[in-house]
C-alpha cells in the first residue's frame, strides 16, 4: 500500500488509541482539530464491514495560509489529514501525505517554503510520537 507522496508508520496502539494520542497532541501544539471521520462505522451504518479505520482532519491557519496563498489548488490536501487503519493481520498504521510531495503537486515555490519546512518537521514528529 504504497503511492507516490505517502508516508506510511506503524502504531503501537490501536486505531481508536492513536487518533485519540493524534488528537491530544494536536491540540497541545495549538492545532484545530476540525473532524475526526470513522470509516469502519460509516461501513457498519451502509450495512458494511470494514477494519478499523479513523481520518483524522487538522491543521492551522498559521502553516496553511503560505500554501494556499502560494497555490490554491493546495486546499485539496489541506488542512492537513491522518488515516489510521488496521491491516489485515491486526496491524495499525498512520498515513499521511509528505509535505515535500505537497509542494511538488501544487507546485509551490519559495513563497510558501518556510512553511512547507515547518509542516514537514512537524506532521512526521506528531505521528511519529502517537504512535509510539
Amino acid at each position: 500500500m504504497a503511492g507516490e507522496g505517502v508516508v506510511t508508520v506503524a502504531s503501537g496502539r490501536p486505531v481508536g488509541e492513536t487518533v485519540d494520542r493524534l488528537v491530544e497532541l494536536a491540540e497541545a501544539a495549538g492545532l484545530v482539530v476540525f473532524a475526526r471521520i470513522d470509516h469502519a462505522a460509516n461501513a457498519v451504518a451502509a450495512g458494511l464491514t470494514l477494519r478499523p479505520m479513523q481520518l483524522l482532519v487538522f491543521g492551522h491557519g498559521r502553516g496553511g495560509t503560505p500554501l494556499l496563498a502560494d497555490g490554491p489548488t493546495s486546499g485539496l490536501d489541506l488542512p492537513l489529514k491522518a488515516l489510521a487503519w488496521e491491516d489485515e493481520d491486526g496491524h495499525t498504521h498512520v498515513t499521511y501525505n509528505d509535505t515535500t510531495w505537497l509542494a511538488q503537486r501544487h507546485g509551490l515555490g519559495e513563497a510558501s517554503a518556510a512553511a512547507v519546512a515547518a509542516l514537514g518537521k512537524a506532521l512526521p514528529t506528531l505521528v511519529a510520537k502517537a504512535t509510539e
